[in-house]
């Protein structure tokens, strides 16, 4: 499966680069899936709702069926989170994997900076990072730089890198 990241620090823009990147993407008729690594406890499903009841009592698994999608959702009940690996196993196939977060995996990744967060970038100290998407010109990097909004050319790189 071809995977590829965006990783940057928090408020740096990497869900909105996310978003664009799919639209992008599948518009030019690839299949994408993505992958959303959270660092606190999230909560996708809601009190009141059957399914949260099911979970609550002790369920292992939920899986929530509909005429329009089905979701699958596993307590880890105290176990550790399983690595990056094991999770890209339980998706479907598709042309590419995009990963949100995930900064330390060895999987290639654009890196999203916007200035204004203050944070330095990952690029220098992380061979894993590609390229970076910027909203400045960041100097003295050894890795492509892009517009943080030029999705286009994020997106060619990215599909070139790739293969595909």
């Amino acid at each position: 499966m071809r995977v590829y990241g965006v990783t940057g620090w928090k408020n740096s823009g990497k869900t909105t680069l996310m978003e664009r990147l799919v639209e992008e993407i599948t518009g030019r008729g690839f299949s994408v899936s993505t992958v959303k690594h959270a660092h606190h406890a999230t909560e996708i499903d809601h009190e009141g709702r059957d399914s949260f009841r099911h979970r609550q009592a002790g369920a292992r698994e939920v899986l929530v069926a509909s005429p329009v999608r089905w979701a699958l959702m596993h307590e880890l009940r105290g176990a550790n989170e399983p690595p990056l690996a094991e999770l890209l196993t339980k998706l479907s196939p598709v042309d590419l994997v995009l990963i949100e977060g995930y900064k330390r995996e060895s999987h290639p990744k654009v890196e999203a900076h916007r200035a204004e967060t203050g944070r330095p970038l990952l690029a220098p100290d992380n061979p894993t990072v590609r390229a970076v998407a910027s909203d400045t010109v960041p100097a003295g990097l050894d890795v492509p730089v892009f517009d943080l909004n030029d999705i286009t050319a994020i997106a060619d790189f990215i599909l070139k890198e790739v293969g595909l």
